[in-house]
This record gives structure tokens, sequence and C-alpha cells, in this order.
């Protein structure tokens, strides 16, 4: 006759008698491994106590085969998980716990089982076995409940993210109530040095466009990132870095196309970022690789605001050099050069590597073939507007 389980059955039904000593024993175990549960926060000692008294009533029961119904061990092990979760224990911390309370239960089991017949201690391998499956169980159905309502939580919370940031964006931060709240979830201030970016999607790539945060992270720069409208918009906190600085660090991390807004101090400034982060974006032609800082581009994304007033511009000042064929472009790419380097000649053929009088002679065609002359304060401006206009040909 197989004497286990009416042997399990005595022995959990006695230690259920004194399940008061048990749990006081079993939670001061747990607190003298744990600083997270010997604190009382996130689980408070009463929690703590109900959940080990629930628990240990079960296990005791499932140990000696007196289960009141099926299904309820593994609901009340899923349950603790799933609390375990919204309290933000950490779940190594809440397996140890259970480790603690195999081990309490079994040192128990083995005191009661030293006063047994040699016959019934020659069962201690199964009890043993018995023990530990009883603990197992119990610990895979908590943790696998932990680890879903971790992904549900996270996942609500990134959603939570994502909303309260689209509502910065989109101009909502107004309201302080919307921005606390964003500020709070996003975790950041309120005010502060802030600067928006918005990164235009490669259709023909689908990598694109690599994310800037780990690389922003290790240089000390918080930033939050999601798509939007075609692109990529990202908050950077960026401290005291300037948008130039974030400019070369977006660039090193490949970042193709990108526009910069101007920095901010409050979080409510944010929709005006986006606005100006894309208004330099838009004065980069597709495929030209460039990240553009507004406070750099302020001539074309004004002139882009007013795509007739560009065309005017360009068709003013430069119709005859636009219409003159082969020697068009050597004719743009001199004048550019030549008021870059302040109307110098002589600085201007040195960056062209060529003669000063060659600059000169090209000088005077572009003065020649748009009928404005080359010493003249308004046709140096008209030019250089006009030019500016010509890169925002798309």
């Amino acid at each position: 006759m197989n004497e286990e389980p009416a042997l399990r059955r005595e022995l959990a039904a006695t230690l259920l008698a004194d399940i008061d000593g048990l749990i006081e024993q079993l939670a001061a175990d747990i607190c003298a491994h744990s600083a997270a549960y010997a604190s009382g926060s996130p689980v408070s000692q009463d929690d703590l106590r109900v959940t080990l008294r629930g628990n240990m009533e079960l296990a005791l029961r499932e140990f000696g085969g007196m289960r009141a119904d099926a299904g309820r061990f593994e609901a009340v092990a899923a349950e603790n998980g799933r609390l375990r979760a919204e309290q933000g224990m950490p779940l190594a911390t809440v397996l140890q716990a259970y480790r603690r309370g195999g081990r309490v239960l079994w040192q128990a089991m083995a005191d009661w089982m030293r006063d047994r017949s040699p016959a019934q201690q020659r069962l201690v391998g199964d009890m043993a076995g018995a023990v530990w499956e009883t603990i197992d169980r119990f610990s895979s159905a908590m943790a696998d409940a932990y680890r879903l309502r971790t992904l549900e939580l996270q996942h609500r919370e990134a959603s939570r993210r994502g909303a309260l940031f689209e509502a910065l964006l989109d101009g909502r931060a107004d309201d302080p109530a919307v921005a606390a709240a964003a500020a709070t979830a996003l975790g950041v201030p309120r005010q502060d040095r802030y600067a928006v970016v918005v990164i235009a999607q490669d259709t023909h790539d689908p990598s694109s466009p690599p994310d800037p945060g780990p690389a922003l992270e290790t240089r000390g720069l918080w930033s939050y990132w999601r798509p939007r409208a075609g692109t990529v918009a990202g908050l950077v906190r960026v401290r005291t870095y300037g948008p130039a600085d974030l400019a070369d660090l977006l660039r090193a991390q490949g970042v193709r196309r990108a526009g910069i807004s101007p920095a901010f101090e409050s979080l409510a400034d944010a929709a005006q970022g986006v606005r100006l982060a894309r208004r330099a974006l838009d004065t980069l032609p597709p495929g030209s690789g460039q990240v553009a800082c507004l406070d750099e581009r302020l001539v074309h994304a004004a002139l882009g605001a007013e795509p007739e007033i560009a065309d005017r511009l360009a068709a003013r000042y430069l119709d005859g050099v636009l219409r003159s064929g082969a020697e068009r472009q050597v004719l743009l790419d001199t004048l550019r050069v030549w008021l870059d380097s302040g109307c110098s000649a002589s600085a201007a053929a040195a960056a062209l590597f060529c003669h000063r009088n060659t600059i000169l002679n090209r000088v005077g065609r572009v003065a020649e073939l748009s009928g404005w002359p080359a010493d003249s304060g308004e046709a140096r401006l008209g030019w250089a507007l006009a030019l500016r206009a010509l890169e925002l040909e798309h």
C-alpha cells in the first residue's frame, strides 16, 4: 500500500493548523533576504502577509491533495503575478521570495518528518520532489502572468506617451494640464532647453531613417521619436548643446535629410518647434543628404514659403543667365562663390582654382546677361536671393 498520499495529507493538515506561525516565519525570512520587501514599498507588510497566507494555503492543499476546485491554484498564482507587475516589484525579487517560501516550507516539513517512523522517513525524497514541483508550478504560473501584464502595461504606457507627445506637437500644451501630463509621461521637466528634429523618411529605403536616440543618449541628450506624416519627429532635450551641435551629431549617425528647429525653453513651444523644423526640412531637396538648422536656412525658408516670389526673384535677377545654355552652370557656380567670398575676385579664384581675371570675366558675363551691373548693391542682393531660390527647385 502506498503511504505517501496519506502522509502528505497529514503533513499538510498539520502545517495548515499552524499557518499563522508559518506565515510569520516566512515573512521574516523573505524580508531578511530582500531589501525591497523589507522596505514595505511597493509591497506593504500587510500585503505581503495576506499574499503569503493565500499562497501557502493553496500550496499546502495542492501538496496534500486537498484542492477545492480545479484551476484555482494557477488562477491565484496568475493574479499574484499581475499584481506584482502593476506594483513594479522586479520579477527576480518576486521569484526569489517564492524560492524562500519553498525553503521555509520544506524545512517545516523536514522537521515534522524527523519524528516519523523509519519507513515513512524513507519517503522524504519523494516528499521533497512534490514540494518543489508545487512551488515550481506556482512560480511558473505567476511569472507568465507577470510578463504578460508587464507587456500590457508597457504597451499602454507607450500609447499614452505617444498620445501626449502628439498633443505637444499639435499645440495642445497651452493647456497646463496637458503640458504637465506630457512632462510626467515623457519624464522631462516642462521648462528646459529643447529642440525639435524632423527627419525625412526615404520611401526607397525601408531601414531609413536611423534611430538617433541611443547615440544622443550617450552624449547625455534625452530624446523621444515618433513617425509622423512621412517623417520621424523627435523632441530633444539639448541642454547646453546648440542646434548646430545637434546637427553634427545627427550627421555622424547617418541621418541624411532633416530639419532642426531653434532651441526653445518650454514644452508648450513644441508645436512651434515642429513647424519650424519642418520649414527647415522643406528647404532641402530630396536626396540632398543634408541636416539643416532653420537659423542657417532662414532665407531659403522664407523664399520656400512664397514660391511665386522665389520664381520672380530668379527671373528678375538671373533670367538671362538661366537661358544662357552651356555656360549657365559655370556662371552660376562662379557667381555663388564670388558672392560668398565677399565679392573678392582673388578669394573666389583661390576657391575655384582659376585666375582672378577668369572670375572677373565670368562675373562680367553675368552682369551682361542679367542686365544688372556687378557693382550694384541691389544686384548683389538680388543675385544672392535668386541663387537661394534656385536651390529650392526640387
